[in-house]
């Protein structure tokens, strides 16, 4: 059965992790003097309280090859190929941790696949992977499914503010706002892997308005398009946002999804996103 690797951006629940006994690589998160592994030893809730306290803001670091070595070495031997899905090239280095971990097995089939997305949209891959391998899906076979995923994500998101963006040099094509004199309230995309601006509204009401309106033109109503909610800090917002398009929708599972530490130092506190697959 083919074998699948994550890392902590994919928000994956302890559910899906457990069931598919997925290996999930941590990001590091570096603050002030101190250094942790994402998800083992520093939580959100911990992360955020000591976000109001750093003297300097947070960073992170992709995990480093050796951890990914770690996993190789103990998944190689079974002989199954070996799929690592991980979040856009473009935002973090893992993908290139995990080429590099790679170089250690020559001869392994381990295939390192540059999703282009992050966060929920990377969850929903990584879940779906588990399912057809599960199933007896061939390597191929769930490769190029993932990669026709890649094509029909749509991910939308609000921030609080354009400062953790650029700071952390992850703004992309949003570095057009940057200056401007116009209070305005961006709705930010991923496009080809990087932050990209959609749309520009004047209040946080109307963005928000628009957010949903987005989900409500796009989404396909006669096949699963895995939506999700995601919000960094902002719960009360994330399950409203989820309510509101569940009424309309006639969903009642909607997942809403607290993003981790890694994704909240680029985007800052109050992100609030969508995602989902269009046909």
């Amino acid at each position: 059965m083919v074998k699948i690797v994550a890392d902590t951006t994919a928000c994956l629940t302890p559910e899906v992790v457990q069931k598919y006994a997925v290996p999930v690589i941590p990001q590091i998160i570096h603050i002030d003097d101190s250094s942790y592994q994402e998800g083992l030893e520093i939580d959100n809730a911990t992360f955020m309280a000591r976000l109001k306290t750093a003297r300097e803001l947070p960073k992170t670091a992709a995990p480093p090859p050796e951890l990914f070595v770690e996993v190789f070495a103990r998944l190689v031997p079974l002989g199954e190929p070996i799929l690592c899905i991980h979040p856009s090239a473009k935002v973090s280095g893992t993908v290139r941790s995990a080429q590099v971990a790679q170089q250690e097995f020559p001869g392994a089939d381990i295939r390192i696949i540059d999703t282009q997305l992050i966060a929920s949209a990377l969850g929903t891959m990584v879940t779906l992977a588990c399912q057809w391998a599960a199933e007896g899906v061939d390597a191929e076979t769930i490769v190029a499914r993932l990669a026709r995923l890649t094509q029909r994500n749509r991910t939308y998101f609000l921030v609080a503010t354009l400062e953790y963006l650029a700071r952390g040099g992850r703004i992309g094509g949003a570095s057009a706002l940057l200056g401007s004199v116009l209070q305005v309230k961006p709705i930010l995309t991923l496009q080809d892997g990087q932050v990209d601006l959609y749309e520009r509204e004047r209040t946080q009401k109307r963005a928000l308005a628009r957010l949903k309106a987005l989900v409500l033109e796009q989404i396909p109503r006669t096949e699963p398009a895995y939506l999700s909610v995601m919000h960094a800090g902002v719960p009360e917002q994330g399950q409203a946002l989820a309510e509101d398009l569940g009424a309309t929708l006639g969903l009642s599972d909607i997942p809403v999804v607290d993003v981790p530490p890694a994704i909240v130092i680029h985007g800052g506190p109050g992100i609030l996103a969508v995602s989902f697959f269009v046909k």
